[in-house]
């Protein structure tokens, strides 16, 4: 009983305790080897005594007090040293009572993270690591690379973060602008964790419901912001679909295949407003084309209206050309093999080079699928075998399965 309590206090909350105890140490190594140290102790205590009645301020405190006694011991940052009461507010508190400014803790706790002295490139993936408690394998996965490349990456932000003294505090709104991107990044990553299991089983199934609420907020705290607004709108359209994305037997469904009349037609009306909002303010940009992608499918209305192929690829020539990276590539292969077939698609992405997509899913299933219609069937049998061992969701594993069995004789 006290395992499992650590267990699933350690993926709901561990992101967000780390967080905060950065915030209220400015040092993220330290945040993180106190909550550790946390965590070790409950191992060996709730088991025994039973888990608390709030596992995840247990931790918390316990954590706190782990991360004095270092700080301590460490002879640093004296004034941490004295016993509560402070001599003045912690910036955990002030970023608590900070409901005014932004009136949620997981997007205060992102605003705070994702801070300009970071590196570009390393202020999402610091974020998702710290608040969102992704390891390093799912985030180096989202971002096209491996796991020792994106574990220094972090290591080198962090490093940055100790070195200039950054202050984790929760940035006013004439702050937001220079954070956005990363925000909206990480928004992004979170929720494609939720959506890429089907059957929402996953450890990150949680996320779907927490981001439809943050992208609202953040819609509402930046009503000019026309990609904050299309965000809104992309995650409303693919969490609309998601009931009908899983077959009886409890397999996926591919949206082409999907029922639209199974669509939440209450969230496509909320995306459609977001999306209106997003094209009276922003000229195209790549979340905008994006969305226009997700409001081309959702327009269908039964299986009896065709897929909207080609002007999905016309819609992903569009983003290509303002967005030139693997994933729109893959994507617009999947549209472009039933627009003009499996060998023009194979040829749109000749260039990727197999090894670095070799953990990237979708990849692997495209892969299968050209193969498949172009008649090498030992060839599509080995992709669809590497897809399976990545370890996809329930309903995904139990879709490719099928398709890996239906080749067998093939």
């Amino acid at each position: 009983m006290g395992g499992e309590a650590l267990e699933v206090a350690f993926r709901e909350m561990g992101g967000r305790i780390v967080a905060a105890l950065a915030a209220r140490f400015r040092d993220l190594d330290l945040a993180e080897e106190a909550f550790a140290e946390a965590c070790s102790r409950a191992a060996k205590i709730w088991p025994v005594s039973g888990p608390p009645d709030a596992p995840s301020a247990w931790l918390y405190r316990t954590a706190e007090r782990a991360a004095l006694d270092m700080v301590r011991r460490r002879q640093v940052r004296q004034s941490l040293a004295q016993e509560p009461p402070e001599p003045e507010p912690n910036a955990e508190e002030l970023m608590t009572s900070d409901e005014a400014i932004i009136p949620e803790e997981r997007l205060r706790l992102i605003f705070i993270c994702c801070h300009p002295a970071v590196a570009p490139d390393s202020r999402a993936a610091l974020t998702l690591r710290l608040v969102c408690g992704l390891d390093v394998a799912e985030i180096a996965r989202a971002f096209l690379t491996n796991d020792i490349a994106l574990q220094q990456r972090l290591v080198r932000a962090k490093r940055k973060i100790r070195e200039t003294g950054v202050s984790f505090e929760v940035p006013g709104p004439e702050h937001w602008p220079e954070r956005l991107s990363a925000v909206l990044s990480t928004l992004e990553v979170a929720y494609s964790k939720a959506h890429e299991d089907a059957a929402g089983s996953g450890r990150h199934a949680g996320f779907a419901a927490e981001m439809l609420a943050l992208t609202a907020l953040l819609a509402s705290m930046m009503p000019e912001e026309a990609e904050v607004q299309a965000l809104a709108a992309i995650i409303r359209f693919a969490e609309a679909r998601r009931p009908a994305r899983i077959a009886a037997d409890g397999s996926m469904i591919p949206l082409s295949e999907q029922d639209p009349a199974r669509w939440s037609a209450e969230l496509i009306a909320d995306a459609r407003r977001y999306c209106g909002r997003a094209l009276s303010i922003g000229s195209p940009a790549p979340r905008i084309l994006n969305m226009m992608i997700h409001a081309l499918w959702c327009g269908r209305k039964s299986l009896d209206d065709p897929p909207p192929w080609k002007s999905v690829l016309s819609a992903y020539d569009m983003l290509l050309a303002l967005q030139d990276n693997p994933i729109v590539t893959i994507n617009r292969a999947v549209a472009l093999a039933e627009v003009e077939g499996a060998e023009a698609a194979l040829t749109a992405i000749a260039d990727l080079e197999p090894a670095r997509f070799g953990n990237f899913l979708p990849y692997q299933v495209l892969m299968g699928d050209l193969l498949v219609r172009t008649g090498d069937m030992a060839a599509a049998r080995a992709a669809f075998d590497r897809a399976l061992a990545l370890g996809p969701g329930e309903a995904e594993a139990r879709y490719l399965a099928a398709r890996r069995a239906a080749l067998s004789d093939a």
